[in-house]
């Protein structure tokens, strides 16, 4: 009997490299640093014991971030079809997006500084649909580049058809 969950699906799923959390996290405190810090200092120069309250605000914020990243990270995947890719992710809001390898005008791998640092990338998978986010991020580099080759072939054949 098939499941009537639509994110349950009976496939070889793969998931993005961990260090992609790692990556996230790096950024997060880059920000979170900086303003506990500002946010202890100014406590303590004026004395006004309300103001601890921003300090201790930005630690729990930055405690539950570090509880939630890996655990988005680790709900996001990507399965390879016949005719399409899937790609999924969210722990409370899901989101399931397809894209038929026939509808791809090009797939592009990018990687910024950061993510050169933590060795990943990320694949964007272009269509004639403007909304469509078929992005797939914390790949390896080699990874990514194979992906892309993949999916370009297959978009290709899928064209050629029409």
């Amino acid at each position: 009997m098939a499941s009537d969950d639509p994110f349950d699906l009976d496939l070889a799923w793969t998931p993005v490299s961990t260090r992609l959390a790692a990556a996230r996290l790096t950024v997060l405190a880059c920000w979170l640093v900086p303003l506990i810090a500002g946010g202890v200092l100014l406590a303590a120069l004026t004395g006004v014991v309300g103001l601890w309250a921003i300090p201790a605000v930005l630690v729990a914020l930055g405690g539950w971030v570090t509880w939630l990243v890996p655990r988005q990270v680790a709900a996001m995947r990507y399965a390879e079809r016949e005719d399409d890719l899937l790609i999924r992710r969210g722990i409370m809001f899901r989101s399931l997006v397809v894209v038929p390898y026939g509808r791809m005008q090009y797939v592009d791998v990018s990687a910024g500084p950061l993510d050169r640092r933590f060795g990943i990338a990320k694949v964007q998978l272009h269509t004639a649909a403007s909304s469509t986010d078929a992005t797939i991020s914390g790949l390896p580099p080699a990874e990514a580049a194979r992906l892309r080759d993949r999916l370009a072939s297959r978009g290709e054949a899928r064209l050629a058809g029409l």
